[in-house]
């Protein structure tokens, strides 16, 4: 049953050893571990009224996670209620709401608290943060801002002055009654090949607008047996054996994607099966065909999104807007179809996410200005020269396209808390990765995505940047990001110890020591 009560948000501190920036499931677990490590100052500063992130924020109709239910969760918390292998949204978002619960670690969060700007003090070695409810210092920031926070609007002249309904995917306005309306859909990503179904029997008539045609892949969900809740329940070891082999299966495709996309043909020819069996039109089989290689940009998962287009009074629309004239939308070719609503499903800020602009270092310059000259780099994607003191969750090339985030997630916390525990040890007030260790590592980075199928597949994506450069994706199999990442490297960073006040100040930085 879910946990409807209320939570208490706590007043924000004047100072905090640590601040925690989102409680989505990287922030939370952020809070979780630290607690359980024996850190009790700390803050989560959380602009929504609870947790959950992008699953308390995305609520439009047929939300659910394209990873399975035992895999997308936390290994200290797993769930033996999952109803179904693939999850939908309120049962991810209860799942969050009932782990910080069952923690104890709400107690530290300030709920509905904007972080606004956050600058390093050099001379005091802190971080300055404003925010909605007012300023604060924290010795440590911890960045769990998410890279689906942002929605991303599109640029189409004459949208704002629709006379319709107008929203995103991410920002569903549950008060518009769709009943009836001619709605359209700008995009065919994640979200809108989940919402379409969804409201394809309520509305008199939708239009699609496709840029690029997604590949798709069979979903396997069902809800789960009785007998096989009860096993999940009463059976010791039974979710982990089952969360292993999802974790294994999942695994062998990046052999595919990273290592050899020739690989990957077998994805394509059951992608190309989905489209003639559930596709009727041969114009429109051609139009969701894609021109790409499988794998390029994200795979996506779904039964009912070819049934749903070739639906009568459900179009595919695959020629550019022009503009929003009014109520109607206006393609190149001069065709104006009218709308009672748009429903944008464009994505996400991921590699410009608006908190870049306000994050700035021990030169002054954000993170969106050091990010401007070779792109989004960080190291482990955890930690960023010329930022100390701050640890990225989600962070550059940590990003997946086939199994858990979650995995990566609690890989990094294994990184941060062994790092905050290594600076309490060792009397270290400031650590700052080295450039040539950054460097050195991103190099690396880029030289194994070189060859992988987001480069060679012969697509634009949100993986890339404007360098051209895959800064969003992990190019090699999990558990040797894991292995990257499971004890805290000093000597990668430049240290300064906590002597006294006026001695640390002259002292300046010095290298990792023994």
């Amino acid at each position: 049953m879910a946990d409807d009560s209320p939570v208490k948000s706590q007043q924000l501190p004047s100072h905090t050893h640590i601040a925690i920036v989102g409680s989505g499931f990287s922030g939370l677990g952020a809070a979780v571990n630290l607690e359980e490590a024996g850190h009790r100052d700390f803050v989560v500063l959380e602009r929504g009224d609870d947790v959950g992130g992008t699953w308390r924020d995305n609520t439009y109709p047929g939300a659910a996670c394209d990873v399975p239910s035992h895999l997308y969760s936390y290994s200290f918390a797993l769930n033996p209620n999952w109803t179904r292998s693939f999850s939908t949204q309120p049962e991810i978002e209860e799942y969050i709401r009932r782990v910080g619960r069952r923690a104890g670690v709400l107690d530290r969060h300030v709920f509905g608290c904007a972080v606004t700007r956050a600058v390093w003090r050099e001379e005091r070695r802190h971080w300055e943060l404003s925010t909605s409810h007012g300023t604060m210092t924290a010795d440590v920031l911890i960045g769990a801002f998410g890279a689906l926070a942002e929605p991303s609007l599109p640029d189409i002249p004459g949208i704002d002055d629709f006379d319709g309904a107008l929203f995103h995917s991410a920002q569903w306005d549950h008060d518009a009654d769709l009943t009836g309306k001619r709605v359209a859909v700008i995009g065919t990503g994640a979200s809108a090949i989940q919402l379409v179904p969804a409201i394809a029997d309520t509305v008199s008539h939708i239009d699609v607008y496709q840029r690029t045609a997604p590949w798709l892949l069979p979903r396997f969900d069902r809800p789960f047996t009785r007998v096989e809740r009860w096993a999940f329940r009463n059976i010791p070891g039974v979710l982990r054996l089952a969360r292993a082999g999802i974790y294994a299966a999942r695994e062998t495709q990046v052999v595919g994607l990273a290592k050899n996309p020739r690989l990957m043909k077998a994805f394509e020819l059951i992608s190309r099966a989905k489209i003639r069996t559930e596709i009727k039109d041969p114009e429109l089989r051609r139009k969701v065909t894609p021109n790409f290689r499988i794998g390029c940009k994200r795979m996506l998962i779904a039964n009912d999104w070819y049934p749903a287009l070739d639906r009568e009074h459900v179009d595919l629309i695959t020629e550019g807007i022009r503009e929003v004239d009014g109520s109607a939308i206006v393609t190149k070719d001069g065709t104006a179809r009218e709308v009672d609503a748009i429903i944008v499903a464009t994505g996400f800020h991921v590699t410009d996410s608006p908190m870049f602009d306000r994050i700035c270092g021990s030169d002054g310059r954000s993170l969106s200005q050091t990010f401007a000259d070779k792109g989004m780099r960080a190291y482990k994607g955890t930690t960023v020269a010329g930022y100390p003191n701050l640890f990225v969750l989600v962070g550059p090339n940590t990003g997946l396209g086939h199994t858990s985030m979650v995995y990566m997630i609690e890989s990094q916390l294994n990184y941060i808390v062994d790092a905050v525990n290594t600076m309490k040890s060792r009397g270290i007030t400031r650590i700052d990765v080295r450039q040539d260790v950054q460097d050195a590592y991103n190099d690396e980075l880029q030289r194994k995505l070189a060859g992988s199928v987001w480069m060679t597949g012969g697509c634009a994506s949100w993986y890339l940047d404007a360098h051209g450069n895959n800064t969003t994706l992990w190019p090699d199999f999990t558990f040797r990001f894991r292995r990257q990442t499971r004890r805290f490297d000093l000597d990668s960073y430049e240290t300064s110890l906590d002597i006294d006040a006026s001695t640390a100040r002259a002292k300046g930085t010095v290298r990792g020591f023994n």
